[in-house]
């Protein structure tokens, strides 16, 4: 919070340390993966609004398929489960719209349309037509601030179709943008399935985003230099 950054001397040294430490793990996966099930431990990289539909799902399948196994589950910005990634923190990760990085081996595993996130209330929602990309900036907007994928893809679209949008509140914890959408402060832009427990319960309402339309795409993030353990 103060600005402090590494010297040249810390980086080298903590380069070195994150190589020793990635070949400390795979000497004891490699042994551990001699048993006849899966063991050790593996570090999983989610965005907030992929984790709260996959976190319970994948801990019952792991829990099924893996019983000697550990999980560990931590959420971020795609940005930096990138970067998690890449400095060997995490093992594997999901990922909204990744720019290139030759540290990091992607696989496409999911197109979303995004829509425009609505209090139930507010005028139209209900109707759940298409909002056309022009007529955004109509709609105060909530959402993350520039690092996260989403905001990126919006504005780049945006910009490509010459029009500015009314940002009125950024904030990127999406139960808070959530929350305030809910209570009329504004609008959000976000995939159907991250919020279709508060429009089943009747709190928010989706239209999709058309002509054309804005497309999510989610990735499996993996290192490319550190090899797979069984």
């Amino acid at each position: 919070g103060r600005g402090v950054v590494l010297t040249a001397a810390g980086q080298r040294l903590l380069e070195h340390s994150v190589g020793i430490l990635q070949l400390v793990a795979r000497a004891r996966e490699a042994v551990e993966a001699t048993r006849d099930e899966p063991a050790g431990r593996i570090v999983v990289g989610m965005p907030p609004s992929v984790g709260r539909q996959l976190t319970r799902p994948l801990v019952e399948a792991f829990r099924r398929e893996c019983p000697q196994a550990r999980l560990a589950i931590v959420e971020g910005l795609s940005a930096h489960i990138v970067e998690w990634i890449a400095t060997g923190r995490v093992d594997v990760g999901l990922v909204h719209n990744p720019e290139p990085n030759d540290a990091i081996d992607t696989e496409p595993v999911l197109d979303e349309p995004l829509c425009l996130v609505s209090a139930a209330r507010a005028r139209g929602a209900a109707a759940g037509k298409p909002v056309p990309l022009k007529d955004l900036p109509t709609y105060p907007l909530v959402i993350p601030e520039r690092s996260h994928a989403v905001r990126r893809l919006l504005e780049t679209q945006a910009a490509l179709a010459g029009i500015k949008l009314d940002i009125a509140w950024e904030i990127s914890s999406v139960p808070a943008m959530l929350d305030l959408v809910a209570g009329g402060y504004g609008h959000a832009v976000l995939s159907r399935s991250a919020v279709d427990a508060e429009v089943t319960a009747g709190r928010l309402a989706v239209r999709p985003i058309g002509a054309p339309p804005l497309v999510n795409t989610l990735c499996l993030a993996t290192s490319a230099s550190k090899r797979a353990t069984p």
